[in-house]
This record gives structure tokens, sequence and C-alpha cells, in this order.
């Protein structure tokens, strides 16, 4: 598997973002209604896709060096 299949974007990159995302949003609905945790949802989001575009990077980076494309 190549850096630019499919596939791959898709699998490291798409759903663990949208995963992200909707930790994100939740966060934003709770402090809207005042509820608690909110923060912490936002917090855990921002946290979880900043390790997706490090994963990306890393893995990008690795699997270019070791496999010719």
């Amino acid at each position: 598997m190549t850096p630019t299949d499919p596939q791959f974007l898709y699998m490291i990159l798409v759903l663990p973002s949208l995963f992200g995302l909707t930790l994100v949003g939740d966060g934003l609905n709770k402090i809207m209604h005042e509820e608690s945790g909110g923060i912490i949802s936002i917090v855990f989001g921002i946290i979880f896709i900043a390790v997706v575009i490090f994963a990306y990077i890393f893995f990008s980076n690795y699997l270019t060096q070791q496999v010719p494309v």
C-alpha cells in the first residue's frame, strides 16, 4: 500500500478525523447547553486530530522510504 492509495487516506486520515470532529462537535454542543464535560471533549478531539495528522505524516514518510513507488 502506498501513501497515495485511496484506501490509505481513508483508513489513516478520513475516518479518525471524523471521529475527532465528532468529539469537538459534542464538546461544543455540551458547552452551548451548559452541560459539564464540554471542554474535556473538545480537548480530546483536538488531541485526537493532532495525533491523526502526526500519524499520517509519519506513515507517509515511512512508507515512501520503505516501499519503492
